[in-house]
């Protein structure tokens, strides 16, 4: 994820969210939920301004109103749509990866290094990773902002796209704050 200095995070999550929203729902919906939200940003996004991320919560809390879909859902479900994004805009962190075991533990060490070379006034979530059990993988997620759903949402958006037969434990670490959480990755066997 891309942010900014606390509770500010970067364009980028809002025009990725309202295309979300204006591809699985429509313009109208993306154009009323700004409208009735009443942000501070006059709901004008760039990729590259910095913005509250009190207004991305605002537009989810819209669209779960508008949609009678829970708000954790949307969020989960905007981070699988991002990690398809992040794919296609940027390839080159994906090169020579096949597993979602070889990719994630890169986000720390390589992915956010060279996303703070475009963005240097980035403060990033940090994502480490333990993978001293074989077939097996801790990935600790803490931010300053409540978007542990929103990485969920990459997890399985990255498992997804490597199609990995893979379980997925989730571990709250934040008192429900959605500041901190544990994924552990399992590989499931296969059948006999």
């Amino acid at each position: 994820m891309i942010g900014g200095k606390e509770g500010i995070i970067k364009g980028l999550l809002f025009t990725e969210f309202l295309e979300m929203v204006e591809d699985s729902f429509s313009p109208e919906l993306a154009d009323r939920i700004i409208e009735e939200a009443d942000l501070p940003s006059g709901g004008v996004y760039t990729a590259v301004g910095t913005y509250n991320h009190e207004e991305l919560i605002q537009l989810i809390s819209g669209l779960s109103e508008a949609t009678g879909t829970p708000a954790s859902d949307l969020l989960r479900g905007f981070g699988e749509y991002l990690f398809g994004r992040f794919h296609a805009v940027y390839p080159q962190f994906f090169e020579g990866i096949d597993s979602a075991f070889d990719f994630l533990p890169r986000i720390d060490d390589y992915i956010h290094v060279e996303v703070r070379k475009l963005y240097r006034d980035s403060e990033l979530p940090t994502f480490k990773c333990d993978t001293t059990q074989p077939g097996r993988l801790h990935l600790t997620y803490r931010s300053t902002r409540p978007f542990a759903l929103l990485a969920e949402g990459l997890v399985r958006g990255c498992i997804s796209h490597y199609g990995e037969p893979v379980d997925v434990v989730i571990e709250d670490l934040s008192d429900g704050k959605g500041t901190a959480a544990r994924f552990v990755l399992t590989r499931k066997k296969a059948a006999p």
